[in-house]
């Protein structure tokens, strides 16, 4: 096995996408080599999702105060750092902002352990003009640990995933480790919203299955949108206030359970909390499709390493 370490886990996103082993729309994401043997969030919530999904080697606490509790040794580092103060949706603050500034936990963590590889994600506003010198600084922290760095900008919907969500995905590769080579895009026709959940237009809403939605009606704040039937979902958001966007035919406001679709989180993955605190997990996910096809590529270049040797 391919031992991961995980940090800003939220409720599982990209640590389920590196594992593998779901179904999404029919489509199966087949085990990785991957084992996640640490991983960490401060949300008690999120934490309480991901053990009921991925296991209970989660540590809930603030990762500058359990940083002494990091393994010694990993293959790989991953983790989706905070992003609030660069999303084009928030105070555009930079790393300057407290919270996005915890990426250099990501960057102790590397230092300590010196896996083989390294993933760390972030919004596509990032690669604006107006982050130049977060990106900047950035890269330079992490060019500073003395790993090779790939970075790029993916469009979700490229991957399998019905939602025009972009991110940033940065993976170091260790000096004596082959390039990283990204995932090519894998569907020439997007998912569209209807095709990923038009099945559930006469479902009852089902508080166990996740199928429950704001009542919140229509204002000048965030998520105002109608999905639009035949492209993919808008992006799925954290911070909505119960203002997600609306559904493409219903008079109502999209379910969790809708939401989590269009972010490609399996069925079969259950959320314990209520709706708010849902609706802030799914938003702040990682798409576990997308995060299988970065994770596989990062298989590759560990597959690639170990054939070299012989």
């Amino acid at each position: 096995m391919i031992t991961v370490v995980s940090l800003f886990s939220g409720c599982g996103g990209m640590d389920l996408g590196f594992l593998g082993g779901f179904e999404f729309l029919g489509e199966r994401y087949d085990k990785t080599q991957f084992d996640i043997v640490w991983a960490n969030e401060i949300n008690s919530a999120a934490c309480a999702t991901y053990k009921m999904n991925i296991g209970n080697h989660i540590i809930e606490g603030d990762i500058n105060s359990v940083m002494n509790a990091l393994p010694k040794h990993a293959d790989v580092v991953i983790g989706g750092f905070p992003c609030q103060d660069i999303s084009i949706n928030g105070k555009m603050l930079g790393i300057h902002g407290k919270r996005s500034s915890l990426y250099t936990a990501i960057v102790e963590a590397v230092g300590r352990i010196q896996p083989k590889v390294f993933v760390a994600e972030n919004v596509g506003g990032l690669l604006l003009k107006q982050n130049k010198a977060s990106l900047k600084k950035i890269l330079e922290d992490f060019n500073g640990l003395g790993y090779g760095i790939h970075y790029q900008s993916y469009l979700a919907s490229d991957y399998g995933v019905p939602q025009t969500r972009e991110r940033v995905f940065f993976v170091g590769t260790r000096s004596d480790m082959p390039e990283f080579v990204p995932p090519k895009p894998q569907n020439e026709k997007p998912i569209t919203a209807q095709q990923a959940i038009g099945d559930l237009e006469t479902l009852d809403a089902n508080r166990e299955f996740s199928h429950i939605w704001s009542l919140a009606n229509v204002s000048k704040e965030q998520g105002n949108r109608h999905l639009i039937a035949d492209r993919p979902g808008y992006t799925i958001r954290a911070e909505c206030h119960g203002n997600i966007q609306f559904h493409y035919s219903l008079p109502r406001r999209i379910s969790m359970r809708e939401a989590a679709r269009i972010q490609s989180f399996p069925d079969s993955f259950c959320f314990p909390s209520k709706l708010r605190e849902t609706e802030r997990q799914i938003g702040n996910a990682v798409p576990p499709v997308l995060a299988w096809h970065v994770a596989k590529a990062v298989e590759s270049v560990i597959e690639r390493k170990a054939y070299d040797q012989g």
